[in-house]
């Protein structure tokens, strides 16, 4: 447990300061354009209407209100997904293990991560206080619960799997 924790802190630690390292802007930047044209094709494909705009194009504005929702670092999910990746580098498993939970784990954390900027888009314009909230407190829990959970399914798997073989 000791050694989960602080090989946990340290992957933590390194992984926030090298994310603030400027070489790496340049991928989590693209990282989150991407995020943004991935909203904005769900909008469009499920009849809604999104225009994307800014310096950095992470901006999906709300044609009929003019209002619109900026992707910035902390709503892109990269640190969740960091936080996750500490956690299965942490534990005391085979590196293929770990890197099948870091890309499913993406996965499930981007795919919620979408849900909840696509859902501040329609929000925003209609309800600013209801808006508020489901930023700075609803999706920023259920972002970090779904690590938590994808990181519970993971290591019961792998528990489950040795008791399998044993």
């Amino acid at each position: 447990m000791i050694r989960f924790l602080v090989v946990f802190c340290g992957c933590a630690l390194a992984s926030f300061g090298l994310l603030l390292a400027p070489p790496v802007r340049p991928a989590v930047d693209f990282f989150s354009r991407g995020l943004v044209r991935i909203s904005a094709s769900a909008i469009s494909l499920c009849g809604g209407t999104a225009r994307i705009e800014g310096p950095e194009r992470t901006i999906l504005i709300h044609p009929p209100s003019g209002m619109g929702v900026e992707m910035k670092d902390g709503c892109n999910g990269v640190n969740v997904t960091l936080l996750l990746s500490a956690a299965l580098i942490a534990f005391p498993v085979s590196w293929p293990q770990r890197l099948k939970g870091l890309l499913l784990g993406t996965i499930a954390i981007q795919s919620v991560n979408i849900v909840r900027f696509i859902s501040l888009f329609y929000l925003l314009p209609y309800n600013r206080p209801l808006f508020d909230f489901a930023h700075d407190y609803l999706w920023e829990s259920l972002i970090m619960l779904d690590a938590l959970v994808v990181f519970w399914i993971w290591v019961y798997g792998i528990r489950r799997s040795k008791s399998v073989a044993a």
